[in-house]
């Protein structure tokens, strides 16, 4: 079976789901009620990729996938587009974008694709003045965000030379919120230790670090410890309350 029979298979499932005489859940979803799932999905998919389980990034991916067809067909149903039309804008804009491929300019290295992406989507939204840190979604993680706008201003020379100099700005953000934390200042405190947030993602992303995928990893690390306590706890047959000296215990689950 090819590619593009698996492809209308799908979209002939999604159809008679959303059809009448389909599923009551299917049909009662909107755009609005999808949109927790989109996100859920994606998170699963980033989750089986960073743990480099093949298997499920491949179900998690159908699940993805399926979401845009969910999406494209309450889209036809509004007449707004179809997944066709979802289709043909990335085949069209995947080409637009890489002239140095489809086309006869040069991009010698992959700063230079991405200098060449953002001219070519300034062209397409008209020459029209815009920010350099427009186009990151407000709604994105915020580490992941303040990752991408140094990102973005750091191709106008708005950005620190190397890692040590953004590690001796941590100190100051540090010191900074020491003084507020002394002075019990709370929206001082606040806004300190969101600059000292916002300084550690530049460094994680001079570092060729991704912020987010080194705190969803740290988290993993202190669940995983938590459980082990829990298991040693259970097989005691303990209670956390019960538990004794819990740093002990912690140091355990730390060496094993």
């Amino acid at each position: 079976m090819s590619t593009g029979t698996r492809f209308e298979a799908l979209i002939a499932i999604m159809d008679r789901l959303r059809d009448p005489g389909g599923c009551p859940w299917d049909q009662k979803q909107t755009m609005e009620s999808l949109q927790p799932y989109l996100i859920e999905e994606a998170y699963e998919c980033l989750d089986a990729m960073e743990r480099s389980d093949r298997t499920e990034q491949c179900d998690e991916l159908g699940d993805l996938l399926l979401q845009i067809v969910f999406q494209s067909r309450i889209a036809r149903e509004e007449d707004s587009f179809t997944v066709d039309d979802v289709i043909q804008a990335i085949t069209d804009k995947m080409i637009r974008r890489h002239p140095h491929v489809f086309g006869s300019a040069e991009a010698e290295d992959a700063e230079a694709v991405l200098t060449q992406w953002e001219d070519i989507k300034r062209k397409e939204k008209g020459d029209q003045p815009r920010s350099i840190v427009a186009g990151i979604p407000v709604s994105a993680p915020a580490l992941q965000r303040a990752a991408r706008l140094g990102e973005k201003v750091s191709r106008v020379g708005l950005d620190w030379y190397n890692a040590g100099q953004v590690r001796q700005k941590v100190d100051e953000e540090l010191d900074e919120l020491d003084q507020a934390i002394a002075e019990q200042n709370p929206s001082a405190i606040e806004e300190e230790l969101g600059d000292l947030l916002f300084t550690i993602a530049q460094l994680a992303r001079h570092l060729k670090i991704e912020p987010e995928s080194a705190l969803r990893a740290a988290t993993r690390k202190f669940t995983g410890r938590v459980e082990r306590i829990e298991a040693d706890l259970a097989g005691e047959q303990l209670s956390w309350e019960e538990a004794g000296d819990v740093e002990a215990r912690w140091q355990t689950a730390k060496q094993s």
